[in-house]
C-alpha cells in the first residue's frame, strides 16, 4: 500500500455508504458510457488545475481511472492514489494499472480515509454532482489537500452542454411523465449549474477560486454506438430506460433515433459536451 493514514488524524466522520445517484454496475458498462469521453476531458481538466508536480495526488470519485491514468502520464507526480465507491470501477481500474506509482481503493469521498494534510494536490471529475452532500466531499478535499496546494473539480453542464444526453432526455420528456421527471432531476443537480462549484469553493474556505469551463466532443460511429450504452447498466439514461416497458423503450429509441439522423442517412455524429471546471488553494 502507498498510503497508510494516521487514524488518530482521519476524518472522524461516519462513512455515508452508496450514497451515490450514479448508477454504477459494470467496468466496461462505464467505459461504453462516459469513461471514453472522460479521458478527453482529463487532460484540459489538469491544465486547467495548473498542476505539473506532487509527491502525492488523490483522484476523488476516479471510476474506472480516467484521469488517474491521465495524471499518470505526468513524470512531475510521485504517488498517485484513486479512490471510488463502487468495487467494480475500482477492480477495472486495477486491472488497468501498470505503474507503481498507481494505486486504486474503494471508498467514501464522504469520509476519505486518509490523515490531514495527506496530499498535494486533490482533484476530483464528473462525481461530485452524484452525491446529495457534495459539501462535505468538498470539505473533506480540503482536508487531506495540505496548505498550499490545488483543490479541483469538474462536473458536466448538464442541462446547457451536454448535447447527447439532452437528446434522449427531450425526447423521453415528449413522450412519458417520468421522462420529464428524470429529465428535471438530471439537468438540476448540484454542482453542474453556473456559479455552483465556484461557491462551494469559497464556502469550503478555499483561496483563489477561479471557474471556468471546457469542452470535448462526443463522436459516435452511428445511432447503434450512440444508443449501445443506453441499453448498458451504468449512468443515469441507462437507469430510466431499463425502467420502461418493452413498448415504451422501442418507442423512444425510434424518437431518438429520427432526433439522431436528423434527415440524414446513418453514420457518424459529433455533439459537444462541456464541463464547468473550478480550483482553489487549500488553506
Amino acid at each position: 500500500m502507498l498510503f497508510k493514514p494516521a487514524v488518530a488524524t482521519v476524518s472522524t466522520l461516519k462513512p455515508l455508504h452508496a450514497l451515490s445517484t450514479f448508477i454504477a454496475a459494470d467496468g466496461d458498462g462505464y467505459e461504453l458510457q462516459m469513461a471514453r469521453w472522460s479521458r478527453r476531458l482529463a487532460p484540459l481538466f489538469i491544465q486547467f488545475a495548473g498542476i505539473t508536480s506532487g509527491e502525492r495526488v488523490l483522484d476523488v470519485g476516479c471510476g474506472t481511472g480516467s484521469l488517474t491514468f491521465e495524471l499518470a502520464r505526468q513524470p512531475g507526480f510521485g504517488a498517485i492514489q484513486g479512490i471510488d465507491l463502487t468495487l467494480v470501477y475500482v477492480e477495472h481500474a486495477r486491472k488497468r494499472a501498470c505503474d507503481p506509482r498507481l494505486e486504486f481503493q474503494v471508498g467514501d469521498a464522504c469520509a476519505l480515509p486518509f490523515a490531514n494534510s495527506s496530499f498535494d494536490h486533490c482533484l476530483s471529475m464528473l462525481v461530485l454532482q452524484f452525491i446529495p452532500t457534495p459539501d462535505l466531499a468538498v470539505r473533506e478535499m480540503c482536508r487531506v489537500t495540505r496548505p498550499g496546494g490545488t483543490v479541483a473539480a469538474a462536473t458536466w453542464d448538464s442541462r446547457g452542454g451536454l448535447v447527447a444526453q439532452r437528446i434522449i432526455f427531450d425526447t423521453a420528456a415528449l413522450l412519458d411523465p417520468r421522462g420529464r421527471q428524470r429529465r428535471a432531476q438530471a439537468y438540476t443537480r448540484p454542482m453542474s449549474r453556473p456559479g455552483d462549484l465556484a461557491q462551494a469553493w469559497r464556502e469550503a474556505g478555499l483561496k483563489d477560486v477561479t471557474q471556468d469551463m471546457r469542452t470535448i466532443r462526443m463522436d459516435f460511429e452511428s445511432f447503434a454506438d450512440f444508443w449501445a450504452p443506453v441499453e448498458g447498466k451504468d449512468g443515469p439514461v441507462a437507469d430510466y430506460v431499463a425502467a420502461l416497458g418493452m413498448k415504451a423503450r422501442a418507442k423512444l429509441r425510434d424518437m431518438v433515433q429520427l432526433a439522431y439522423l436528423d434527415g440524414e442517412g446513418d453514420g457518424a455524429r459529433s455533439y459537444a459536451a462541456t464541463a464547468w471546471v473550478v480550483k482553489g488553494k487549500a488553506a
